[in-house]
């Protein structure tokens, strides 16, 4: 038999899957159509709605909230998801809303981190080790590709994509698609520098980092227009993968890339 531990004072709808050593805290609810992985763990007054998909060994602290409707107008009560990865841990009063139509459902990768009131919208996409600090703010439709970080207080503006291994300081506004391997700061928001720091921790090699701010300089400080520069990085960079992701990243851009 599967080993649980639910608190007395929990609601756990009949209907709801639960997997092996999973823990359910004091006046937590867990309605129907819900899905819990093995080693789970829901603190106390927590909501996992219907819909919600929890992989293995999820940590949901206290007053977290996991699956509710869309905070979208045009919601008309589809059957969507909101889909955690593994190893994921979702702070105090983390919001998490189900997908709409548009792709049915909000993924969040594995082994990410949301700090304490982020707020994930409707049908956003994140990738693998996510970090978002306190109070991030996410519209609907929002990407963000692996190992992004993001500071505290920050808004993303609906449809915005995060490239992969970028970081944005904390307190900035986000209103159009960062770079991927790129350190975001400024107001308006602007691209620094390479993420040096950050690529450098991860294991990326001195010579690719090279690379990439030689790429950053012509796309960033070179003053040409987006097309010249890139064609350009392609007449004089390696076309090493990272330079590919960018610039594949700027080709695939619907709202632009900050510069």
């Amino acid at each position: 038999m599967a080993n649980r531990e639910i608190h007395p004072t929990a609601i756990v709808d009949p209907k709801a899957e639960l997997g092996n050593n999973v823990t359910v805290g004091p006046y937590s609810i867990i309605e129907s159509n819900v899905q819990i992985g093995d080693g789970c763990q829901i603190a106390s007054n927590a909501l996992v709605a219907s819909g919600a998909r929890l992989g293995k060994n999820i940590k949901i602290h206290h007053c977290a909230v996991v699956g509710t409707f869309p905070q979208d107008l045009k919601f008309a009560g589809e059957e969507t998801t909101a889909e955690i990865g593994d190893n994921t841990v979702i702070r105090e009063f983390v919001t998490v809303n189900r997908g709409t139509v548009d792709r049915l459902k909000t993924v969040v990768g594995s082994d990410c981190l949301l700090m304490a009131y982020v707020h994930v919208a409707h049908d956003c996409i994140l990738g693998d080790r996510v970090i978002m600090a306190n109070a991030v703010n996410l519209g609907g439709h929002v990407e963000i590709d692996d190992w992004a970080i993001i500071g505290g207080l920050v808004p993303v503006h609906q449809f915005t994509r995060i490239g992969k291994h970028a970081i944005i300081g904390g307190g900035f506004r986000v209103v159009q698609d960062v770079c991927p391997f790129s350190l975001m700061a400024g107001n308006p928001l602007k691209v620094v520098s390479v993420n040096h720091v950050g690529l450098s921790r991860r294991g990326f090699s001195e010579e690719t980092i090279k690379t990439l701010k030689a790429v950053f300089k012509i796309l960033f400080r070179s003053k040409l227009n987006t097309t010249h520069a890139l064609s350009r990085v392609k007449d004089e960079i390696e076309m090493i993968p990272e330079v590919v992701e960018i610039i594949e990243f700027f080709k695939t851009s619907k709202r632009g890339v900050i510069k």
